[in-house]
């Protein structure tokens, strides 16, 4: 990535090469702001275990091999692990066989803090070689490690080599924003706007087309990496309405407050409209039934499960009375996921700026965002069809 500094414009770098959850320890790092990641995993832990339970055990002579997609860089992803394979171990013992060795891939864009993620892992248990030695040592890690960069759009493994694939709070994110939305001389530029939230129906139906060309790249992959008897279990952000343009918690956490801090950076002078209008959030919440008709038109997965969870807020608070705290809380989770995208399109200086305008806008709304904001998830289980 180019040096990042005031003014700076990286139109000509792919987003691919761009985008990652903002890295590090800091503040306002995703590892220290994916603590409501944290609990919506948790609330479908059963489904991901329903998943596991359908999968094939085959040989323990071959590992057992897992794969987080969209893993970021917190402690979330190894959690969700050890959890999958803890449950692959229980099925083995339960038919008095022994557990065979376990590889985890740890996968994301090439951007990811891959460095912050390592650091977390627990130190690989190898005491003797044995795995029982392995399973039994507390504090250590019971499977063989790997980071993988690179787009789950495409292939990214070998095939028939995948036991499971999970993947959670990513696939919402597009492999790009769809050209027209920021081509001035299309029907779909979304004038005025930085996300599909409050779009035009040109607009809206360009972030739609993304979505089902990037879901289908993604099962595309995945069916010919997936093991036969293998599983995957997803969890994307969604939304209830039928209307796109209205994309629930994701609408107002970049349709709101996030959005008004850019027209504040407007009005003020300090950037162009048109610096705002090409500046657009990738991120797309689908309905059931847009995630649906792209899986049924693929043919390659059976769907053993797919539905609509309510996730809850994305704000955790220790203090819910206490606005600063919810204002702060607002906009470091926005800088979270966003940070590295708006540092790119106008530098840091100007990128302080519009996130201290986000936390100074919901200080003054927080009320209204304790009881609004609100994630809905599509919770998907497949299998190889």
């Amino acid at each position: 990535m180019a040096p990042k500094g005031d003014n700076v414009i990286v139109s000509n770098i792919k987003l691919e090469r761009m985008l990652s959850m903002k890295g590090g320890k800091g503040e306002a790092s995703y590892a220290n702001n994916s603590q409501a990641q944290a609990q919506h995993a948790r609330s479908v832990l059963h489904l991901l275990k329903e998943t596991l339970d359908g999968v094939h055990l085959n040989s323990p002579e071959l590992p057992f091999v897992v794969v987080d997609l969209g893993c970021s860089c917190g402690s979330n992803t190894i959690y969700i692990i050890d959890v999958i394979i803890k449950h692959i171990i229980k099925r083995f013992e339960a038919l008095a066989v022994d557990p065979p060795e376990f590889s985890a891939f740890f996968s994301d864009l090439p951007g990811n803090d891959f460095n912050t993620l390592f650091q977390l892992l627990p130190p690989l248990a190898t005491y003797g070689g044995s795995m029982e030695e392995c399973l039994a040592a507390d504090n250590h890690r019971s499977y063989f490690a790997a980071g993988v960069p690179g787009s789950f759009y495409r292939r990214l493994f070998p095939a028939r080599s995948i036991d499971v694939f999970h993947s959670a709070f990513s696939l919402h994110w597009l492999s790009q924003v769809p050209e027209s939305v920021v081509d001035v001389r299309s029907t779909a530029y979304n004038r005025g706007r930085v996300s599909i939230h409050g779009a035009n129906e040109a607009a809206a139906a360009a972030y739609r087309k993304q979505f089902q060309t990037d879901l289908a790249g993604f099962l595309w992959a995945r069916a010919h990496e997936l093991k036969r008897g293998g599983s995957m279990f997803l969890v994307c952000l969604g939304r209830t309405s039928l209307d796109p343009t209205d994309q629930g918690g994701a609408g107002l956490l970049f349709g709101t407050h996030f959005q008004d801090a850019w027209d504040d950076l407007v009005q003020e002078g300090l950037i162009s409209s048109e610096k705002r209008d090409s500046f657009n959030i990738p991120v797309y919440a689908p309905s059931l039934q847009d995630f649906k008709e792209v899986v049924e038109a693929d043919g390659s997965f059976s769907i053993n499960k797919l539905e609509v969870f309510k996730g809850g807020s994305p704000l955790v608070v220790n203090q819910p009375d206490d606005a600063a705290e919810v204002g702060r809380a607002l906009a470091n989770s926005c800088r979270s996921v966003s940070g590295v995208l708006v540092d790119a399109h106008i530098g840091d200086r100007l990128s302080e700026e519009l996130f201290s305008r986000v936390e100074r806008r919901a200080t003054n709304h927080a009320k209204d965002l304790l009881e609004k904001l609100q994630f809905f998830h599509i919770v998907a289980s497949l299998s190889l069809a």
